[in-house]
């Protein structure tokens, strides 16, 4: 089940990897992604720390970490393909996949019918 964090990530969990991305709501709102510059491997991350930055023609957007742990994977098409995000932002435009610490803050986020009615 997706999980999403008031700051506009959703977060999916399989096992204790949990695969990170942005709503389609805040890929909408940024308009046509140009850049996605995405953390290194092996980062270790906070709940709330900076995750990364996706840059669009719009404006600049921090993403922020919705869990704690460690950063195993990022979603290296979104180098050469960062529009990836606009078109399909749930799926093939995720960011990273991160091995959590912690499963229990997944309960400070939302379910997907929540997120819908929360107001930006």
């Amino acid at each position: 089940m997706k999980k999403y964090s008031k700051t506009h990530e959703w977060v999916l969990l399989e096992g204790s990897i949990a695969t990170i991305g942005i709503s389609e709501r805040a890929a909408e709102d940024l308009g046509d992604i140009t850049y996605v510059d995405l953390p290194e491997v092996g980062k270790a991350v906070k709940k709330g720390d900076t995750l990364c930055t996706i840059e669009s023609v719009k404006a600049a957007s921090t993403v922020y970490a919705p869990v704690s742990g460690k950063v195993i994977e990022i979603n290296k098409e979104l180098d050469t393909s960062p529009e990836l995000i606009n078109d399909s932002s749930e799926n093939e435009g995720w960011i990273v996949k991160i091995e959590i610490e912690d499963s229990k803050e997944l309960e400070d986020l939302m379910s997907k019918e929540e997120y819908e009615n929360y107001e930006k």
